[in-house]
């Protein structure tokens, strides 16, 4: 133990309660994986719906967006888990996936934060099908393909390999992002270091070592898309 800048810095304090801080950790990990896989379905679907020649469809995706991407995320998750329920719309919790896993505040964490994913992830598709060649969709139809049937076979195909580098930021925004659930009381990384902030009355140890974590999973997330995306011929 040492002294710095008048603080007593002391890491061996926290050797205890590293499998707190690794719990912590797998929550963050599933909690950002379901997001992001469910947030790429919503956005899918958004992307398809903007695209459609029905107004009303895309009207509705069209508001989705800039609803979602104009008003904060811990907003949208407090409306989720507080407001929501009073006008009788609540997620339910799942006691066979567990007690963290199955909570009411994890499953409306994933269901918030999918939805909100899913409005940044239905432009990241938008961009890339604006990239494919409008000689694509004619060259479908003049197959005889429908207007659905080239989306699905020949432009979204060819959009994914485009939106990959945006997909990869997403995820490693939302494993940041995600600390937010900690004020909802999901047990995440960020949550566990109030625990054990609480319990050893240390405050820069707990924060310095969440630091560590978080800046570990991303990069070592980074370097996966980066493989994936050479793999693939893409270049961001």
């Amino acid at each position: 133990m040492y002294s710095l800048l008048s603080i007593a810095v002391d890491f061996k304090k926290l050797g205890p309660w590293l499998p707190t801080f690794w719990e912590g950790t797998m929550v963050t990990i599933v909690l950002s994986l379901a997001t992001v896989l469910l947030g790429t379905i919503i956005g899918l679907l958004a992307t398809v719906l903007q695209q459609s020649e029905n107004k009303i469809l895309k009207g509705i995706a069209n508001v989705y967006t800039q609803v979602v991407r104009g008003t904060p995320m811990l907003l949208q998750l407090f409306l989720w888990l507080y407001g929501f329920p009073l006008i009788g719309f609540s997620i339910p919790a799942i006691a066979a996936l567990g007690n963290v896993y199955g909570s009411r505040e994890f499953l409306t964490a994933v269901v918030a934060l999918s939805i909100n994913s899913g409005a940044y992830i239905c432009e990241i598709f938008r961009g890339g099908l604006e990239s494919i060649d409008k000689g694509q969709m004619e060259a479908g139809r003049a197959l005889g393909l429908s207007r659905r049937e080239t989306l699905f076979s020949i432009i979204i195909p060819q959009a994914t390999r485009v939106v990959l580098p945006g997909l990869g930021n997403e995820f490693i925004t939302m494993i940041k992002e995600s600390s937010i659930v900690s004020t909802v009381g999901v047990f995440d990384v960020m949550y566990a270091q109030n625990i054990v902030k609480a319990a050893t009355y240390s405050i820069f140890e707990p924060l310095v070592l969440i630091g560590v974590i978080y800046f570990v999973l991303t990069f070592v997330l980074t370097k996966l898309m980066k493989l994936l995306e050479k793999r693939l011929g893409v270049y961001a």
